[in-house]
């Protein structure tokens, strides 16, 4: 299939996940046609086979490139040795990370129904990836007597979900920066699991 005229794969390619991501997360997956993901990038819909072979597969590279991204941001992000100081690192992190990103962040929690079995599979392998470094810190904090929690599983669920909240609320130029929204964030992930 040609390509349309002016278009470049390099230039055209990104613009068609970001119209598919904006469209996502205002308008639901579902909802969501190849023809208006087209009729967002200027492309004719047949177009789109050229960057994507279908709908699904978007979603997935979406959701996938999301969170490639947060594990490679996170493996460069100092690792202090210990658990209180790592889980603050952790929640200033996990905060600042995702409210840079908070069309990706709705699509990756709110549309991992609509993936297929190995999709999902896929991307909860990685999500679950994220979660056991949480767990790991909380761990560490229980063994060394600084953290007294009944179930770290549970309670690093109730904390990423706590923290990723912060997308669905946070206005830049509202009353509060992110660094204020971090440090109120830290204070109650500490009260959480004080010991």
């Amino acid at each position: 299939m040609a390509r349309t005229a002016g278009s470049h794969s390099d230039i055209t390619g990104p613009r068609v996940a970001q119209a598919a991501l904006r469209l996502f997360a205002r308008h639901g997956y579902a909802a969501v046609s190849m023809r208006q993901i087209a009729a967002e990038v200027g492309v004719q819909a047949g177009a789109l086979y050229n960057y994507t072979p279908d709908k699904q597969s978007l979603l997935f590279d979406l959701m996938r490139g999301h969170m490639d991204e947060l594990l490679a941001a996170r493996a460069t992000a100092p690792a202090p040795g210990d658990p209180v100081a790592s889980l603050e690192g952790f929640t200033r992190f996990h905060i600042r990370f995702h409210l840079e990103r908070p069309d990706a962040v709705f699509v990756s929690y709110m549309e991992l129904r609509n993936l297929t079995p190995d999709n999902f599979a896929t991307i909860e392998g990685l999500r679950r990836a994220y979660e056991d470094e949480l767990e790991g810190i909380l761990r560490a904090g229980v063994a060394a007597g600084v953290f007294a929690v009944a179930d770290t599983k549970i309670t690093t669920l109730a904390v990423i979900a706590m923290l990723t909240g912060v997308t669905t609320w946070y206005r830049t130029g509202g009353r509060l920066n992110v660094a204020q929204v971090e440090t109120i964030y830290w204070d109650m992930v500490r009260k959480a699991v004080a010991g």
